[in-house]
């Protein structure tokens, strides 16, 4: 059994497609090793490592992950997803109903996509797949299996798409993430391949919520699902945030903002953007953080495609006899069928040009739905950060409630912090890593920032889990 059946047979799904395109008839091209940046230094704490994404000005991205913004029906997923004169078909986690933005999404949608494609393909017809991320490739995989020659196109020089495993062994025990990586329940699937390609993960659970004084109370979560349970009573859709005050709360109380904070670091949207019909997935209590290469996982499925990589598309134009694909070069190459992942962002931006125009229906879902934004800053640190706690406000002496050393995430309250949701990796691994996860507009600011600036906004940030200065 190849890599590429065994992953077809167990699934799999991560976050992750990007814009690819074509050559003339490419050969397969390697995937090229990342390799060391400089890096940027913070003042008095400087981290050992640094790295972080920057999805929201990544012009084959322009964002993390879809979210359903208020007003928006779940219906418009579903007419994105719809063929298109049986020549073009759409994949990618903003086609998913069921779990749009999530890791089993893109790969469900990779699965759908491509029984549609087979359905309608004849015997050995050659197809394309635009984007290698993990809808494409899952996609590819199953298209092979039938017997049809397969080319994909990338526009990255890279394979992965929203996945993105930092390998650097001088700088990480093992890889950084910097795109989607963290697995829930129902990832299953997914993790039956890590485990099948030796890939360790850590469980990560424990909360700890903590202001520049010291630990403070865990926020429940109820209150925000109360506050969803009533509005989804209403005749209209409200957002998130208007449901919350509504029902008596303060979104700005600094508790209620911090958990609001990692329910955005997840959706990739604010609480005033998010609607309630069609809420987003709170946080689980516990989430499966991969400690390998991702890559591997892609590469299997990529098995018996052709692969071009450095080729963004920009246009596409079908008719009943076939789908030609043109590249920015002024190249293009004619297929029976074509099988798109771009994300969400790229769609909406109009930086794949589609002869004709895509019908009414799915230009309709494309400007309906949003694209969310989700950044990562992976830190390093030679020692380990939590510290003593505090004494208590009042000066009785008497030490405040120690932050859990075993905790594995943290939750930063109060203050003008920019990153708010943090991992603990200690923990799990023995090593001193805290990653950062902001969303929303925070991340758009975030992802603005150059690499000097984005060290100091999460050096500050991470304040309040940091040693006092001597």
């Amino acid at each position: 059994m190849t890599r590429r059946t065994l992953l077809i047979g167990a699934g799999a799904g991560v976050l992750g497609v990007l814009l690819a395109s074509c050559t003339p008839e490419p050969a397969p091209t390697p995937t090229p090793d990342g390799s060391p940046t400089p890096q940027p230094t913070a003042g008095p704490i400087t981290p050992a490592a640094f790295a972080r994404s920057s999805w929201a000005t990544d012009s084959f991205a322009l964002g993390a992950a879809s979210f359903t913004p208020v007003g928006a029906q779940a219906s418009a997923r579903e007419a994105l997803a719809e063929p298109i004169d049986d020549r073009l078909f759409l994949a990618g986690e903003a086609t998913d109903v069921e779990a749009p933005g999530t890791m089993a999404a893109a790969v469900r949608s990779g699965e759908r996509a491509a029984g549609e494609l087979r359905r309608a393909a004849d015997e050995g017809e050659r197809v394309a797949v635009v984007g290698a991320g993990l809808a494409g490739a899952t996609a590819a995989a199953l298209l092979v299996a039938d017997g049809l020659q397969v080319t994909v196109f990338e526009a990255r020089d890279r394979i992965g798409g929203r996945i993105q495993s930092v390998v650097d062994e001088k700088a990480w025990p093992f890889p950084a993430q910097l795109g989607g990586w963290l697995l829930g329940s129902s990832d299953a699937a997914l993790l039956d391949d890590l485990d099948r390609l030796d890939v360790r993960t850590a469980a990560l659970s424990g909360d700890v919520w903590r202001s520049a004084e010291g630990d403070v109370a865990a926020v429940s979560a109820e209150p925000v699902q109360a506050a969803i349970s009533t509005a989804q009573q209403g005749l209209e859709d409200t957002s998130l945030e208007d449901a919350l005050t509504a029902a008596g709360a303060d979104p700005t109380e600094p508790g209620l903002a911090a958990l609001l904070a990692s329910i955005s670091a997840s959706a990739g949207a604010d609480a005033a953007q998010l609607s309630t019909w069609f809420p987003p997935t709170l946080p689980p209590a516990e989430s499966t953080a991969p400690l390998g290469d991702l890559m591997p996982l892609i590469d299997g499925l990529l098995e018996g495609a052709k692969l071009s990589l450095s080729s963004p598309v920009s246009r596409v134009a079908y008719d009943e006899a076939g789908v030609s694909l043109g590249i920015a070069s002024g190249e293009s190459l004619s297929f029976g069928r074509v099988l798109i992942t771009v994300p969400l962002g790229v769609l909406k931006s109009e930086g794949l040009q589609f002869a004709p125009a895509l019908p009414f229906a799915h230009r309709g879902a494309i400007a309906e739905l949003g694209m969310g934004h989700i950044e990562t800053v992976w830190l390093r640190f030679d020692e380990p950060l939590i510290p003593e706690a505090p004494e208590n406000a009042d000066g009785d002496g008497d030490p405040a409630v120690a932050t859990d050393p075993e905790a594995m995430i943290w939750h930063v309250v109060g203050g003008d912090a920019l990153i708010r949701t943090w991992l603990n990796l200690a923990p799990a691994t023995g090593e001193n890593i805290v990653v950062g996860i902001v969303g929303g507009p925070d991340a758009e600011a975030f992802a603005d920032l150059d690499d000097q600036e984005a060290l100091e906004a999460a050096i500050a940030s991470l304040a309040p889990f940091l040693p006092a200065p001597a």
